[in-house]
Order: C-alpha cells, then structure tokens, then sequence
C-alpha cells in the first residue's frame, strides 16, 4: 500500500509540475512566433556538469514549440575533418536562419571544459579559445543574433546520486558514458575550469546565467523565464509572474564572487 500511495504522490507532483510549466511554455511560441515575424536568429547554449539537467530542460523548453523552426544540435567528437578547420566552423554551420532558434546541447565551450579537463585539446589551442571567445561570441550579438548562455550548476552529492540512478535503471543507462563515469574524480577540475571559463568569457554584452539546478522542476521553470525574458516580443501575457527565483538563477558576475568568496574563506571552491 505504501509503494501505492508513494507512487501516487509522485504522479500528482509530476503533473501538478507539468501545468505549472505549461503557461510558460506556451509563451515560447509567441517568442517563435515574433523571431519568425521578425526573421530574427536566437542560440541558446546549455553548459554544465554531467547529469545537471541539461537535456530535460531542452526537452520543456521545446515540448509545445513548433518543430519547423527550431533544432537541438548536439555534437559529437570532431571528424578528421573538422580537426584541420576553424575551430568554430562546425558550430557556424548550425548555427540559425532567419525566424529559427538553435538550441546546443553543450557547445564550442567543450574546449573550455572538457577538452581542457581531460587533455583533449593542447595548452595552445586552450589558450587561443580563451583568447577569442569574447570577441567571437559579441560580432554574432552586432550581428543581430540573440545569444543566451545557460550554465547548469549541480552539487557533487546530487550529481553522484544521478550517477547511481543511471547505472540502476536500464531505461536510463544509455546516459552514462564513460566520461560521466569520471566525472565525480574530475570534480575539482571542473570547478577550477568553470572558474576561468566565467572569467574569460562573461561580459556584460554576452552574459553567462547560472541555473542551480539540484532542483529539476525550478530549474526548467526558471530557465524558461530567462529565456522569455530577453525578448520582447508581443502579446507577452501579463498574467504569467516572470521574475526569477534568485536562488536558482544567479548571473556570471555574481557567480565569480560567490567563487571567490568560497576560495578566500574556504581555501576552495564550493560549487
């Protein structure tokens, strides 16, 4: 009976979640609808831990969209090809037409995290990355292109316990790559490479948004505020409370105080 009632709460909780999202969601087809209008171009860049969250918030934000003018690009390791290229050429070339939004499932900030962590790129190529991103990312915002970058921040006990739910469940363990398997010994690398990825690549014209994401629930809504509110686009409900919860989104800058905060006190990072 207890397995009944526990799985009966958990099923009115998923759907009670469900309609809270649903107005939201709704609203990001007018946002479709005015960058259709206005042959306007938006990326959406998700970056974070593995097992943050990433993919289940892709899979809301795009749950209602209209399919003709979106796409989730996630790519894999570079070919033989692509190795000899621009390094961000295989990215350009996914990048949105007029009135589309493109919605990386990790993006060129692999080299600033795991390529770095792991010693798939060389000191070189790490510190040209590093060199050239702002500038990079601020013609594609001259351009006209709305550019969001989302980082989703999750603690190491929560991350772990994800880890043990895929290696657990058979429905989720097609999940776990090797490279999640080394996550949780990497932990301090991470951390150490998001820090110099904020500090080399926030600015004020290409913001880095930091999504805690312990929460999965907070963490899609919340995501899909900050995604509704940096267009104004017509018809915008003024029913709907768009404010986000400052818990759960927290800029870059404030992100690298909070860091900096920890190490002086801490001798460590935190998150």
């Amino acid at each position: 009976m207890t397995d009944i009632n526990e799985f009966n709460e958990k099923a009115i909780r998923r759907y009670t979640e469900e309609q809270q999202l649903k107005p939201f969601q709704g609203e990001l087809l007018k946002v479709q609808a005015h960058l259709e209008a206005h042959q306007k171009k938006m990326i959406i860049l998700f970056e974070g831990r593995d097992a943050s969250g990433k993919g289940g918030t892709i899979r809301r934000v795009t749950r209602y969209m209209n399919e003709k003018h979106y796409r989730v690009v996630a790519l894999g390791k570079p070919t033989l090809e692509q190795r000899t290229q621009w390094f961000y050429q295989k990215y350009v070339q996914q990048f949105p037409r007029g009135g589309e939004i493109v919605l990386f499932d990790r993006s060129w900030y692999n080299r600033a995290m795991v390529e770095r962590v792991f010693g798939f790129c060389t000191e070189k190529e790490y510190t040209d990355f590093n060199k050239g991103v702002k500038g990079f990312e601020k013609d594609l915002v001259r351009q006209g292109i709305i550019l969001i970058k989302l980082y989703f921040s999750v603690t190491k006990d929560e991350q772990e316990a994800r880890f043990e739910r895929r290696k657990n469940d058979p429905l989720r363990q097609w999940k776990l790559s090797e490279i999640d398997v080394q996550a949780q010994e990497h932990w301090d690398d991470f951390t150490e490479m998001k820090y110099k990825m904020l500090q080399n690549s926030h600015a004020s014209i290409t913001p880095w948004t930091i999504i805690r994401s312990n929460d999965k629930h907070l963490a899609r809504l919340n995501t899909i505020k900050v995604i509704l509110n940096s267009v104004d686009y017509e018809n915008r409900s003024t029913e709907l409370d768009f404010s986000v919860d400052e818990d759960i989104v927290v800029s870059g800058a404030h992100e690298l105080e909070i860091m900096d905060k920890h190490l002086k006190k801490m001798g460590k990072f935190i998150f």
